[in-house]
Protein backbone atom coordinates (compact mmCIF):
# COMPACT_ATOMS: atom_id res chain seq x y z
CA UNK A 1 0.00 0.00 0.00
CA UNK A 2 1.24 3.51 -0.78
CA UNK A 3 0.93 6.43 1.62
CA UNK A 4 -0.46 9.66 0.13
CA UNK A 5 -1.11 13.03 1.72
CA UNK A 6 -4.34 14.81 0.83
CA UNK A 7 -5.11 18.38 1.85
CA UNK A 8 -8.81 18.90 2.60
CA UNK A 9 -10.81 22.07 3.17
CA UNK A 10 -11.82 22.43 6.82
CA UNK A 11 -15.49 21.68 6.18
CA UNK A 12 -14.72 18.46 4.28
CA UNK A 13 -12.20 17.37 6.92
CA UNK A 14 -14.87 17.85 9.60
CA UNK A 15 -17.38 15.78 7.62
CA UNK A 16 -14.77 13.03 7.22
CA UNK A 17 -14.04 13.08 10.94
CA UNK A 18 -17.75 12.90 11.80
CA UNK A 19 -18.33 10.00 9.39
CA UNK A 20 -15.32 8.13 10.79
CA UNK A 21 -16.74 8.43 14.31
CA UNK A 22 -20.28 7.62 13.20
CA UNK A 23 -19.29 4.50 11.30
CA UNK A 24 -16.50 3.44 13.69
CA UNK A 25 -13.99 3.33 10.83
CA UNK A 26 -10.73 5.12 10.15
CA UNK A 27 -10.63 8.23 8.00
CA UNK A 28 -8.18 6.42 5.72
CA UNK A 29 -10.65 3.58 5.17
CA UNK A 30 -13.43 6.01 4.26
CA UNK A 31 -11.18 7.95 1.88
CA UNK A 32 -9.99 4.72 0.19
CA UNK A 33 -13.59 3.56 -0.25
CA UNK A 34 -14.75 6.92 -1.64
CA UNK A 35 -11.78 7.22 -3.97
CA UNK A 36 -12.21 3.67 -5.27
CA UNK A 37 -15.90 4.28 -5.84
CA UNK A 38 -15.20 7.51 -7.70
CA UNK A 39 -12.35 6.22 -9.85
CA UNK A 40 -13.87 2.84 -10.60
CA UNK A 41 -17.40 4.21 -11.00
CA UNK A 42 -17.61 3.45 -14.69
CA UNK A 43 -16.81 0.01 -16.00
CA UNK A 44 -17.86 -1.76 -12.82
CA UNK A 45 -21.25 -3.00 -11.78
CA UNK A 46 -23.93 -0.36 -12.29
CA UNK A 47 -24.91 1.41 -9.10
CA UNK A 48 -28.11 0.09 -7.62
CA UNK A 49 -31.09 2.36 -7.40
CA UNK A 50 -32.70 1.18 -4.16
CA UNK A 51 -35.87 3.14 -4.85
CA UNK A 52 -36.43 1.68 -8.34
CA UNK A 53 -39.61 -0.33 -8.74
CA UNK A 54 -40.88 0.46 -5.25
CA UNK A 55 -44.11 1.89 -6.52
CA UNK A 56 -46.25 2.04 -9.58
CA UNK A 57 -46.37 5.21 -11.62
CA UNK A 58 -49.74 4.48 -13.17
CA UNK A 59 -48.15 4.95 -16.59
CA UNK A 60 -47.38 2.24 -19.11
CA UNK A 61 -44.59 4.09 -20.93
CA UNK A 62 -42.29 4.78 -17.96
CA UNK A 63 -39.45 2.55 -19.19
CA UNK A 64 -39.66 3.89 -22.72
CA UNK A 65 -39.79 7.51 -21.49
CA UNK A 66 -37.26 7.16 -18.65
CA UNK A 67 -34.73 9.61 -20.12
CA UNK A 68 -37.35 12.31 -20.67
CA UNK A 69 -38.78 11.77 -17.19
CA UNK A 70 -35.33 12.04 -15.58
CA UNK A 71 -34.51 15.16 -17.57
CA UNK A 72 -37.81 16.72 -16.56
CA UNK A 73 -37.40 15.80 -12.87
CA UNK A 74 -33.63 16.17 -12.37
CA UNK A 75 -32.79 18.58 -15.15
CA UNK A 76 -34.31 21.44 -13.17
CA UNK A 77 -32.64 20.45 -9.88
CA UNK A 78 -30.00 23.14 -10.22
CA UNK A 79 -32.63 25.82 -10.80
CA UNK A 80 -34.71 25.08 -7.70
Amino acid sequence: MKRTTVVLPDDLAKLLELEARRSNRSAAEIVREALASHLRGEGTQPKRLPFAALGRSGRHDTAREAEAILEREWGNAGRR
